[in-house]
């Protein structure tokens, strides 16, 4: 992993806004990312990290997640990216084994367009 992105994980853990169930998790999914051929460095998937830490952060305290509005701009994207789709829900599948419930549907959308970005900025 690209030592700007593990340093951003590291000052969230150290921070104390984030466990390290949480960040080895994340740590695992940006691997897999990125041996499925994406980039993932700082610039790529900072964003992405941010957004999970703090996601699966709210799903293990059992705090209540924003929406995430799906318009019509943002309904197209993702049907025109159906992996990034799968990829987003087969993470919810796992944050469910790993911490007892399933990311809520506005949070696998949001993951989605993540994934979607990621992999349009992958050559």
């Amino acid at each position: 992993m690209e030592a700007l992105l593990a340093q951003r994980i590291r000052i969230f853990v150290e921070s104390g806004q984030v466990r390290s169930e949480v960040a080895d998790f994340v740590r695992t999914e940006l691997d897999a990312l990125a041996a499925d051929e994406c980039v993932v460095t700082e610039e790529t998937a900072g964003m992405l990290t941010s957004h999970l830490l703090m996601a699966l952060t709210r799903l293990r305290d059992g705090e209540p997640v924003e929406g995430f509005r799906t318009d019509d701009i943002a309904a197209a994207e993702l049907a025109d990216h159906p992996q990034a789709l799968r990829r987003a829900h087969a993470v919810s599948v796992r944050a469910e084994s790993a911490f007892g419930s399933p990311l809520p549907e506005p949070e696998i959308n949001f993951l989605a367009m993540h994934f979607a970005l990621l992999r349009r900025d992958t050559p």
